[in-house]
């Protein structure tokens, strides 16, 4: 599985991380700061659960209508909060959304001739697409930090943020198989340094005078 063919003059960063690490503010200061094409696959996965869209109707389908409201929509937090308990509902979900998912991505790729495209991908690994991106970045934090931080963003209580953090893959794992990792436990002074140094290296992955 790839996004692009290796005839195309396209390089496709992954960016990957844990609820929590910081993946997307690290994703959109990419995209600002360098003005590179940024694609979220959470946002491409609200489109795809939007009444009457493809993955609306594969949940309805499989979850025989439980978890929709009476006007037809889905009620994400109640489903994200069972997905968290649920392993079995888990994969029977990303198995469908998934697939959807990556035609999507596709899609709007191949529409693309920028040297360099960013994908803040949340479950990359867990999805088993790491085979098509050229570079995949890891963007870590320790667990307390990721724990705070969904604490703080999502009201929710801090075992409930520990639940979702081990529904995924660890932190640890995804990072011992990046190509890259940056490091945002700490202050954004500090990882804006690091994703500051780790777009040099990619220009120069681009212009031929690295790797």
């Amino acid at each position: 599985m790839a996004f692009v063919t290796e005839s195309r003059e396209t390089i496709l960063i992954g960016i990957t991380g844990g609820i929590g690490s910081g993946k997307s503010t690290v994703g959109r200061f990419w995209s600002s700061h360098y003005n590179l094409p940024l694609f979220d696959l959470d946002a491409m996965c609200r489109l795809l659960l939007e009444p009457g869209e493809p993955g609306w109707a594969a949940l309805r389908d499989l979850l025989d209508g439980a978890f929709f409201t009476a006007s037809g929509e889905l009620d994400r937090p109640r489903l994200r909060s069972a997905i968290f308990l649920d392993e079995a509902l888990r994969s029977r979900v990303n198995e469908l959304i998934h697939p959807l998912a990556l035609q999507l991505m596709q899609r709007a790729v191949a529409g693309l001739s920028a040297p360099l495209v960013l994908a803040d991908v949340p479950l990359l690994y867990e999805a088993g697409w790491q085979d098509g991106f050229q570079r995949i970045v890891v963007i870590f934090a320790n667990r307390k930090t990721c724990c705070r931080r969904i604490v703080f963003r999502d009201g929710v209580s801090g075992e409930e943020a520990l639940r979702a953090l081990r529904s995924q893959m660890s932190l640890a794992e995804k990072a011992l198989r990046a190509d890259h990792v940056v490091d945002n436990s700490g202050c954004w002074l500090r990882t804006r340094l690091q994703a500051v140094h780790l777009a040099g290296l990619y220009q120069r992955f681009i212009s031929g005078s690295l790797y």
